[in-house]
């Protein structure tokens, strides 16, 4: 006998979204596709960090303070927290129009510009909001059939609409928007702090001990003696690595500082959109730095509208091949087999049905007798001489 089994299989909703985003630990970590320079970075600083915790923070730590390898650790871990929050969070990624919603939205467009002539370029998917007196148009993307909000933009690599889109950094191996871009910010703040800090102290190293032996008697040393180190190769990588990233790093804060002033973003600075032009103002700026500052740091955090880790139910049929036992020894299911008879029934569909054997009325149970009317039912009289 065929057996056709009905099994529910869990699917994630993660499973099933759009766009090129990879996804861990059951979705709970959301990241771009493009991870090698993300992996770069972190090289960069682990590999940077433990050659200053290994060689130089030894030396300084019994010459100078205790107290700069706390403060170094410190540093460190803010920014490794930091960008990981960064790295495996949904940026603020909006999500596509359903088919109905896609369906609806169109009939609305066509209605509104009405039939264009063949040959003809249709009019721009464009709505108008008013934000604070000014008016901000709503592009419509193609992509994710839906009306951009404010602020918003199509990510390119992610394939993605992301709110308050700023831009993707490979560095990171995400897109920085609305829902992690106060985390991006502390990250490079953070960094540049301790790229000055292992700088600063690398000089200071390299200071105190050319007092003591000589600037080339320094170079010269060896590792392997504690508190003599390797300089010509370790301290002097590590004093390139910071100098190279010293630049980089210290001039990308600063113009994030900028734009955290004045509540911009990077996208909106590259296209010039608040530039004063035609008279057009940022609208979203509050004319104070402070407010600005706490708006964008300090405001309140949206929650994901992605719901990675919801459950879509999907029901998949399984054939089994169970052998069935026919003749006298194949009853029905007993009285005391009655409950685990019916969930059986439940979870089973036969596809081959096999008549029972027939039972006679002696053999019949009283319900049964009931429904097929074989049992006579007592009369109202007797029911009452019962009473």
């Amino acid at each position: 006998m065929s057996v056709m089994v009905a099994r529910k299989k869990v699917v994630r909703k993660w499973e099933k979204l759009p766009g090129r985003n990879t996804f861990c630990c059951d979705g709970r970590i959301m990241m771009a596709r493009q991870k090698g320079i993300f992996y770069l970075t972190l090289f960069l600083i682990l590999g940077t960090c433990a050659l200053f915790f290994a060689f130089e923070c030894r030396y300084l730590a019994v010459q100078l303070s205790p107290a700069i390898p706390v403060f170094a650790a410190v540093l460190f871990l803010f920014a490794m927290a930091t960008l990981l929050r960064t790295s495996f969070s949904d940026p603020g990624v909006i999500p596509r129009a359903l088919p109905d919603e896609a369906a609806f939205i169109e009939m609305e467009i066509e209605a509104t510009n009405g039939t264009v002539p063949q040959g003809q370029r249709p009019p721009p998917r464009i709505k108008n909001f008013q934000i604070n007196n000014q008016i901000v148009k709503l592009k419509y993307c193609y992509t994710c059939k839906i009306f951009r909000p404010p602020r918003a933009s199509h990510c390119s690599i992610c394939d993605n609409c992301v709110e308050r889109f700023d831009h993707h950094c490979p560095w990171v191996g995400n897109c920085v928007g609305k829902r992690n871009y106060r985390y991006f910010y502390l990250f490079i703040l953070s960094l540049s702090l301790l790229t000055i800090y292992i700088f600063t102290f690398n000089i200071v190293y390299v200071a105190l001990k050319s007092l003591k032996i000589g600037f080339l008697n320094t170079l010269k040393e060896t590792p392997g003696t504690y508190p003599s180190t390797s300089l010509t190769v370790l301290t002097v990588l590590e004093v390139l690595i910071c100098f190279f990233t010293l630049w980089s790093v210290v001039g990308l804060t600063g113009f994030h500082t900028f734009l955290v002033a004045l509540n911009q973003t990077t996208n909106e600075d590259i296209k010039g959109s608040w530039t004063g032009k035609n008279r057009v103002q940022n609208p979203y700026s509050h004319g104070n730095i402070v407010k600005n500052c706490c708006e964008v740091l300090c405001g309140p955090l949206p929650p994901s509208v992605l719901d990675r880790r919801g459950i879509l139910q999907q029901e998949e049929s399984t054939a089994q091949e169970e052998s069935c036992p026919r003749g006298p020894s194949a009853k029905e299911p007993t009285a005391a087999q009655g409950s685990a008879g019916q969930e059986e029934s439940v979870t089973a569909v036969f596809s081959l049905q096999v008549p029972a054997p027939s039972l006679s009325n002696a053999e019949m149970p009283e319900e049964k007798q009931l429904m097929s009317g074989e049992l006579p039912v007592p009369s109202q009289d007797a029911g009452q001489a019962e009473h």
